[in-house]
């Protein structure tokens, strides 16, 4: 007959502490656990990440959100001079790529206003193409109504929170 078995644990020192004692000693060795992020916020803490790593003097560009009419995505004249400078600004600086942010007012079902904030951030995404930016270059989101830029509750507040938003980061 042949058997097999494990070695002896050696004793540590610690052999004299009480359950309560070892208990706590354990619980102060273990690592803290730290929560893994929502996916909805992965993408976020990307973004934010690049938009950390950009340079200075790329962070301070600010580039103005633009707006939408109630219900649509259509890229409106006003809209258009920013969507240029934008398009004439990453045509010039090769090295950057920009994320499109689809935002919504409080109106309409969760569902409903992701899907609409993603058709503005892809019109967004098509003007700036047709102005000559590579498509590669730029990343869509849409956020819904999930994040408004106006917590009011009327007509002012959200005609503000029917937008796109543009943030610059490394390629």
């Amino acid at each position: 007959m042949f058997m097999t078995g494990c070695a002896k644990k050696a004793v540590s020192k610690d052999e004299g502490l009480v359950a309560g004692e070892q208990k706590a000693a354990a619980a102060e060795t273990k690592p803290a656990l730290v929560p893994a992020p929502p996916k909805d916020d992965a993408r976020e803490l990307a973004l934010k990440e690049d938009a950390a790593a950009v340079p200075e003097k790329v962070a301070k560009i600010e580039f103005k959100d633009i707006r939408f009419a109630f219900d649509k995505s259509i890229i409106e004249p006003a809209a258009r001079e920013t969507l240029k400078k934008l398009a004439d600004w990453l045509l010039k600086s090769k090295n950057y790529a920009l994320a499109i942010e689809g935002h919504c007012d409080e109106r309409g079902t969760v569902e409903y206003n992701l899907a609409l904030g993603q058709r503005r951030a892809e019109a967004s995404m098509k003007y700036l193409v047709d102005l000559g930016v590579n498509k590669a270059d730029i990343a869509t989101i849409s956020y819904g109504k999930e994040r408004p830029l106006d917590p009011g509750h009327n007509e002012e507040a959200w005609a503000k929170n029917r937008r796109a938003n543009f943030t610059v980061k490394n390629k």
